[in-house]
């Protein structure tokens, strides 16, 4: 952990050196809201601190996105809509500031209101709320979104709407929502779902895909689209919200595509080509050596390195615990230890890249090093009896040979293992007692070079332990398909973690999505102890008792040892066009959904 980032943390949440200051009883209507204390900006703020509310209007971004579309229902569970439809199109009743965690700011609500315990909150709408239509958002779309999205949509909403007892209309303009569990963020979650226009699902089946647009009141509106192919997003010259201090210096595109194309090479062979004007980098070492092609030569392409202060997150090869092979937590420390993440790191990204150590390192919410102490050992001493070894003691990654391909030592623990979990090398191969070969599938989707890289060092490691996995790559519909079924035994996995944490870490490790497709939850994990812990993230009164369980379930998340870990990057590489700009201020979260293109400007 950088040195004094904790106390910039607690205090862009707090915003107070008192950690807890709940609403009053019959608190008034505010323009935000926080989780912990009140929100860093005031009613009348001119614009958000990390944008620049001086940048000019025009111009447009292109993107390049690997893989395809055929749906415009991003809300459902069938069906592969584009990135950015959502994003552009519509809008809630709050908006988070990526420069604060667990803090929302009125965007079609001008208020929200909730009580000390926060069982329930009000909002209401600003009367100005308009869909691109030009039809008002009314009360009525509010709670027919809710309620249809709760009910119809894709499971990640399903969880928050079990919590509501009652929705009812309490004015021309408001509407409340009363909770039935104890659960502080619930609050704050309310604002956050996307607000549709009721009319026009009307006789129409929503939780079926479909290519029609929906219609939303956000800034952009649909252009042009072909399915699998590019959408197009218009800035509406009518948006209602334009001059909102929320809004002011964001939105500042006349026009942003996106494109599709087969493969992540073949999206870059498009950027370098000038097809389209941003691209991501996600290898240090291509960041580092790929980079001499004319453009950038000319300074026709600039190269941005934007920092960021999150969670690490994770990205690896998950774990399917479904498939009995890894349901031994001793072969799954097994698989982690064959992995010479050293040699993969200095073979991929000559060794620049720090390597995942949990969940939520590189933050104040990681586990730590060590034993756990104080409230995070209090927490997990009740399921200490059925938590794997490692989660209270300590638990830390393996350490490997740079310099050599095959890591003799490790490769001996993994053996060790194995045998303790019944399997052994019999003519050569892994088996069990009964001669049954280990054999599982890794399933990548196909184009992602550096993935298959990295798979392809680690299977020619596996081969030394008598494991010869099968590995497949499909297209990016049939990955979604595999994946959400959970069709698989090893996969890439990636999960971006945020400073906030709270009801959708059930979404990703809940009991439910063992069996529930569309679930974050691949590795299917079935703990107590995990749901224990979120619970008690979302019902915690102050700052401390909420980082301890983000700490605790960061331990069992990371000793559970379901997913292999790899790298993660402190800053995001980005390469653009020299006429596309952002603002000097990087916020809290860095290169994150609400920077680019939200914030980006084009000028000459």
């Amino acid at each position: 952990m950088r040195p004094g980032f904790l106390g910039r943390f607690v205090r862009h949440v707090a915003c107070a050196a008192i950690l807890l200051a709940p609403l009053p009883v019959g608190a008034e209507p505010a323009h935000g809201i926080a989780m912990y204390g009140k929100p860093a900006l005031p009613p009348d703020f001119v614009s958000l601190p990390y944008a620049n509310p001086d940048a000019p209007k025009g111009g447009r971004i292109i993107f390049g996105e690997a893989g395809g579309f055929d749906s415009l229902n991003p809300y459902i569970l069938k069906g592969s809509a584009p990135w950015g439809l959502g994003l552009h199109t519509v809008e809630s009743l709050m908006a988070r500031s990526i420069d604060e965690p667990f803090t929302l700011y009125g965007l079609l609500a001008e208020s929200v209101e909730t009580d000390e315990s926060r069982s329930w909150v009000e909002f209401t709408l600003r009367p100005e709320a308009r869909f691109s239509d030009g039809s008002p958002v009314t009360v009525e779309d509010v709670m027919w979104s809710y309620e249809t999205l709760g009910t119809l949509g894709h499971p990640r909403y399903r969880n928050v709407w079990g919590k509501v007892a009652r929705m009812e209309r309490t004015g021309e303009r408001s509407v409340r929502f009363t909770f039935n569990a104890e659960d502080r963020e619930l609050a704050l979650l309310m604002g956050m779902r996307p607000i549709l226009k009721k009319a026009q699902w009307e006789g129409k089946d929503f939780a079926e895909s479909s290519l029609e647009v929906p219609t939303g009141s956000g800034p952009y509106v649909v252009a042009d689209f072909e399915p699998g192919r590019f959408i197009t997003f218009r800035r509406n010259p009518d948006y209602w919200g334009a001059n909102l201090g929320f809004n002011r210096g964001l939105n500042n595109f006349d026009e942003i595509r996106y494109d599709y194309f087969g493969d992540g090479d073949v999206t870059f062979q498009a950027f370098t080509a000038g097809e389209t004007s941003s691209f991501r980098e996600s290898s240090a070492s291509k960041w580092a050596s790929a980079y001499d092609f004319p453009a950038i030569a000319s300074g026709e392409i600039v190269k941005a390195e934007i920092a960021n202060q999150r969670p690490s997150g994770i990205t690896g090869l998950v774990m399917n615990t479904r498939n009995p092979v890894f349901a031994d937590w001793r072969v799954r420390e097994a698989m982690i230890q064959a992995f010479n993440f050293d040699f993969v790191n200095q073979a991929i990204n000559a060794g620049s890249e720090p390597r995942i150590a949990s969940y939520f390192s590189n933050s104040p919410l990681g586990m730590g090093e060590g034993p756990a102490t104080g409230k995070v050992a209090d927490l997990l001493a009740p399921y200490a009896a059925d938590l794997p070894p490692g989660t209270i003691e300590g638990y830390a990654l393996p350490q490997g040979n740079a310099g050599q391909a095959v890591d003799r030592k490790s490769l001996r623990k993994a053996t060790a293992l194995f045998e303790e979990a019944g399997w052994t090398v019999q003519d050569g191969v892994m088996k069990d007692a009964k001669g049954t070969p280990f054999t599982f599938e890794i399933v990548l989707q196909s184009g992602a070079t550096q993935t298959e890289q990295v798979v392809d060092i680690y299977v020619q490691a596996l081969k030394n332990l008598g494991i010869t996995p099968t590995v497949t790559a499909v297209d990016s519909a049939q990955y979604k398909e595999r994946t959400n079924t959970y069709a698989f035994d090893m996969a890439w996995y990636t999960r971006a973690l945020s400073l906030s944490p709270g009801n959708e870490q059930m979404l990703y490790w809940g009991a439910a999505g063992v069996a529930e497709p569309g679930t974050r939850n691949w590795m299917g994990m079935n703990s107590p102890a995990a749901e224990a812990m979120i619970s008690a993230m979302v019902g915690s009164r102050g700052q401390e008792d909420f980082i301890a369980a983000t700490r605790a379930l960061d331990r069992i998340l990371t000793a559970g040892r379901y997913v292999i870990p790899v790298w993660f990057s402190r800053v995001s590489r980005l390469a653009h066009d020299r006429h596309l700009h952002y603002p000097a201020r990087i916020p809290l979260y860095g290169d994150w959904p609400g920077f680019q293109p939200e914030t980006w400007w084009y000028e000459d």
